[in-house]
């Protein structure tokens, strides 16, 4: 080792301050750095496109509500003043999800003009939907009162041939005499107790009586019927418990293997998918595969066409709690979400999407006070009074894409701030967002700890349930000094990674560059924003409209602020009409001029 000169520690001392300031200074202008470094997206309109993937369709669940003082309108359905408002703005093109409440129905029995009223009622909105060109997914579920082994809507049917009878009464009518575009779905959750007091062989059960029944019909009358499938919590669940550690467990697996078995029809496979997370369907297993992955290799081996629908039948943003003040007073973090893990979806190959739900839940028989709607609702009042969220404007956003989606690319690619472009008819629409995950780095160690062994597993979860993961996330405790293997480490630390950068790029603006070429006609420029400046009662109004002239090379800078959405819609300005030519001719009698005169 160098011998040290002779008033060295006294030389440290006197810089220490320089030292720390140059430290700081280095930090500051890496904080700079990743505040002023810029996302770039070029995009050419002549360039490639595909057909706008279903995946960004604006599809919803039109649940809500939960109590309603009009006897025959279905109780667990959205106000119809909020129904009527998505119509108006939006239609009813895509896909929409509809529980069909067998038992309310049932109930209204004694009062026929009222439970026709209902039925009146649950039929005007799957007609509406179908004439506008939209798919109906008609959930099928609680069994009426009488049908079922115990008096409970939740109850599985003890009568299967009424019950039977039943279903395909209902099926017969709107799918065969009316001709309503309509998916069957066989129950909601049947792996939570709350929705389902059965056993596996009693959904089987009820599954059967669906499928045999559109099964029987579509021979009878050459209509197709599709039914499909399980509508469970989570694509792992099962009504036995059930973890990803087990994937063949799931409910989904062994609803192929019986309707394979069985030689019954399965037109889609349905599951929920609640999360914070936009790449939640990207969640490893043992087999180092997706879910998506494993269920399409369950249907080649079961003899099931591969590429027949996998739904995700109800969404969120959703962490485990009923009420979220980020879909409340914060629902610009919501709405923010929506575009990113629609993204996600897209990216691992789900087929369709169905966001949960259009209204709030409140006031309902069962006690559920939910705010999962796009809509905020004030039940204490005796006529309707609520509102839109910011999120409802993220679904006017999707509505605004053209059918045609750019393959074109941010540049570089970052799983926070967004980019993509669609082409319509006669528009270019831009659609850009900013969302960091709050848990990105719990999410992280849920979707990888299926590729630990049983003791890693059983240490990562013991950290998870602890407070010790709070502390190794926030620095306050070393990962080194873990009585933990290499693999656990090396996930920890990763996390800590993720978990730092969620600190940083949720409170940091991003600087994005759009760059378009070769405009050769002069656009009309609108821009809407989504962001913390409103979240509820938002109005859909461009916050800049200007117009755009030819030009090889036109560029927009935006600031995209964390938890946003921005949508540039640029439409071709229609052409001035040319004037009317007008025709002068000569009198030859008396020399006068005359407009359009003919002697």
């Amino acid at each position: 080792m160098m011998n040290r000169p002779a008033g060295t520690g006294q030389y440290f001392k006197n810089n220490l301050f320089f030292i720390i300031c140059l430290t700081l200074a280095v930090i500051f202008s890496r904080e700079a750095f990743a505040q002023e470094a810029e996302t770039e997206f070029i995009l050419d309109p002549n360039s490639s496109t595909v057909v706008l993937p279903a995946i960004f369709r604006p599809n919803i669940d039109l649940s809500g509500r939960g109590f309603n003082r009009q006897g025959d309108w279905p109780q667990g359905l959205a106000s119809k003043e909020v129904i009527d408002i998505w119509q108006k703005d939006l239609g009813f093109s895509g896909i929409y999800r509809l529980q069909y409440n067998l038992w309310e129905i049932s109930q209204l029995a004694k009062d026929k003009q009222l439970q026709e009223g209902l039925l009146s009622n649950y039929e005007s909105i799957i007609k509406n939907i179908s004439d506008s060109g939209g798919i109906v997914i008609l959930n099928l579920f609680s069994t009426p009162a009488g049908l079922g082994k115990v008096l409970d809507k939740r109850s599985p049917p003890w009568d299967e041939k009424a019950f039977k009878e039943l279903i395909k009464s209902y099926i017969r009518y709107l799918s065969c005499e009316k001709k309503y575009n309509i998916w069957y779905e066989v129950w909601n959750s049947p792996d939570l107790g709350e929705f389902f007091l059965g056993k596996k062989p009693e959904y089987f059960l009820l599954y059967r009586i669906v499928a045999e029944s559109a099964k029987e019909l579509e021979a009878e009358t050459k209509i197709r019927i599709p039914v499909g499938g399980p509508s469970v919590s989570w694509w792992f669940q099962n009504l036995n418990g059930n973890t990803i550690f087990n994937p063949e467990g799931s409910l989904i697996y062994e609803l192929i293997k019986f309707c394979y078995r069985n030689r019954l029809p399965l037109d889609f496979i349905s599951w929920h998918g609640y999360s914070t997370d936009p790449k939640a369907e990207k969640e490893a297993t043992l087999y180092k595969k997706t879910a998506v992955t494993l269920i399409r290799e369950w249907l080649v081996y079961f003899r099931f066409n591969s590429n027949i629908p996998l739904v995700i039948d109800e969404w969120n943003y959703d962490c485990c709690v009923n009420l979220l003040q980020e879909r409340g007073n914060k629902a610009y973090i919501a709405a923010s979400y929506i575009p990113a893990r629609l993204k996600g979806m897209r990216q691992e190959g789900v087929s369709h999407q169905v966001y949960f739900s259009l209204e709030d839940f409140q006031n309902n028989p069962e006690g559920v006070i939910r705010n999962v709607g796009a809509f905020w609702l004030d039940d204490s009042q005796p006529q309707y009074k609520g509102g839109s969220k910011c999120i409802y404007n993220t679904f006017r956003m999707l509505a605004k894409l053209g059918d045609k989606l750019f393959v074109t690319q941010a540049k570089p690619e970052d799983d926070f701030l967004g980019v993509f472009a669609t082409k319509g008819k006669d528009y270019i629409a831009i659609l850009a967002y900013n969302y960091v995950d709050p848990y990105i780095a719990r999410n992280y160690l849920s979707k990888n700890i299926a590729g630990l062994n049983s003791s890693e597993i059983k240490s990562i979860l013991t950290l998870i349930q602890s407070y010790d993961l709070n502390k190794i996330l926030n620095r306050q405790m070393d990962i080194e000094s873990l009585r933990v293997s290499k693999r656990e480490k090396t996930l920890l630390t990763e996390a800590r990674k993720l978990n730092d950068l969620y600190l940083k790029l949720s409170s940091t603006p991003r600087n994005l560059k759009i760059e378009v070429k070769n405009l050769k006609n002069t656009y009309i420029y609108e821009r809407y924003v989504i962001d913390a400046s409103c979240a509820l009662d938002c109005a859909f109004l461009p916050v800049e409209n200007k117009e755009v002239v030819p030009v090889d090379l036109y560029q927009e800078k935006l600031v995209v602020n964390p938890y946003s959405v921005q949508l540039i819609v640029l439409k071709e300005k229609p052409k001035e009409p040319e004037p009317a030519v007008v025709i002068i001719e000569q009198s030859p009698a008396n020399n006068t001029i005359a407009g359009n005169v003919t002697n």
